[in-house]
């Protein structure tokens, strides 16, 4: 009697927790954010969760990714790309990629920089000092506030949720039962670790803004030329010679294809003869 109790107790608690999963997107109910300063790159809003069957209104700080692209012409690339480096200094940055190229007639570097978010539009307006003209500027923000509120409040309801099977883990008997609850909190485990991960990538993304910076200079042709005659005749005649090294290694790799051929020719050509005789 009492194993079928415990049975009975575990298929319903299964299903009451199914149901408590799939309610989760019902426990927060979100209020209009308040109005945002543009001065200021944060703010609070408030949300209302309902945890016991009581609502509660809760302020948080406002999540928001800021990501900026410069493109820009300089005469000086080792001067802008040390001011640059200042500028990451000054407001604690990070050079998360570094890239340099050198084209026809344009050699130019491009940067990934990571700012702390406090410090995102202070860094801007540094870099933009030594900048004449931008061939591009663009900021952009995004709020994930809803997004993190809600994927922390998935956590919260995961682990409870992973709580109530330890505790019914430790009352199972069979086999059977321990297999079916270890199952569901592998699944649930998984959920949690993934929430997690993507909680701490917002948290990462929001914390550090990132600025992609690109910059070039134009180079002059008549001095590409001047500079590049020699080198230019030297690979033309490297490109001659290695065209002609081709050649005849083709006709190595198709040497059966030719004596087939050459064969073939010659009995075509006895037999033309036989019947002109």
């Amino acid at each position: 009697m009492k194993k079928f109790l415990f049975a009975f107790s575990l298929v319903a608690l299964l299903i009451s927790c199914k149901k408590s999963v799939e309610g989760v997107d019902n426990m927060i109910l979100y209020d209009d954010a308040v109005a945002v300063e543009e001065t200021s790159p944060a703010y609070e809003i408030k949300y209302k969760s309902i945890e016991g069957g009581v609502a509660r209104t809760v302020e948080t700080e406002a999540k928001i990714i800021k990501t900026a692209t410069l493109r820009f012409e300089t005469q000086n690339l080792v001067t802008t790309a040390g001011n640059i480096k200042q500028a990451i200094g000054k407001f604690n940055g990070q050079v998360q990629s570094d890239e340099e190229r050198n084209e026809y007639n344009t050699v130019s570097r491009s940067l990934t920089i990571r700012v702390p978010n406090q410090s995102f539009d202070n860094f801007i307006d540094e870099i933009s000092k030594g900048v004449s003209y931008f061939d591009r500027k663009e900021i952009s923000s995004r709020d994930v506030t809803e997004e993190y509120i809600d994927t922390q409040s998935r956590i919260k309801t995961k682990k409870a949720l992973e709580e109530r099977y330890l505790e019914l883990l430790k009352k199972a008997n069979k086999v059977s039962e321990m297999l079916e609850i270890e199952k569901e909190l592998s699944e649930i485990r998984e959920e949690i670790e993934s929430k997690q991960a993507r909680l701490q990538y917002l948290e990462n993304q929001v914390s550090y803004s990132t600025v992609y910076i690109y910059f070039y200079k134009t180079v002059a042709e008549k001095q590409g030329a001047t500079v590049s005659y020699g080198a230019k005749l030297g690979n033309a005649l490297k490109s001659g010679f290695n065209s002609l090294s081709s050649f005849f290694i083709g006709l190595i790799q198709i040497w059966p294809f030719i004596l087939i051929f050459v064969i073939v020719f010659i009995l075509i050509r006895r037999r033309i003869k036989r019947k002109k005789q």
